[in-house]
């Protein structure tokens, strides 16, 4: 595998994700912001902050495998939610712990948390992109 999670002491430990991933590999990938949409452009979860979370986390994992790589290669992750605030943190969470139980994924690798005003289409709550490493 060629990223390695970890938390360096002297930071905050992180349940949900880790602060630091270390690269080893050669190849880099970049995946675009993914939304809430099925395979056919269909908005997923459609209201429901917890469910498109979840789908994005699926849509970049289809992605990686599309170049042979996994969501364990995922070195960093950015996601937008539209109207952030604090109480959507538990939404958030849940979407995340949905999709990290079906990909076999945890920790999440490090990730940013951006609020944002508006996303390409109203339905869309939450956009999350990925960088990623392969051997």
């Amino acid at each position: 595998m060629a990223i390695t999670l970890l938390n360096p002491s002297g930071l905050p430990k992180i349940d949900v994700y880790r602060q630091v991933s270390v690269a080893t590999g050669t190849k880099l990938v970049f995946v675009a912001g993914q939304v809430a949409w099925d395979a056919e452009g269909v908005t997923v979860g459609e209201g429901d902050l917890a469910a498109q979370v979840e789908r994005c986390y699926l849509n970049i994992a289809t992605a990686l495998a599309e170049v042979g790589g996994s969501f364990d290669d995922v070195a960093k992750l950015t996601v937008h939610v539209v109207d952030w605030t604090p109480d959507k943190m538990p939404q958030l969470l849940e979407g995340i712990r949905r999709a990290s139980a079906k990909l076999g994924v945890t920790p999440a690798p490090p990730a940013t948390l951006l609020g944002v005003a508006a996303l390409d289409i109203p339905d869309h709550l939450v956009e999350v992109e990925a960088t990623a490493v392969l051997s």
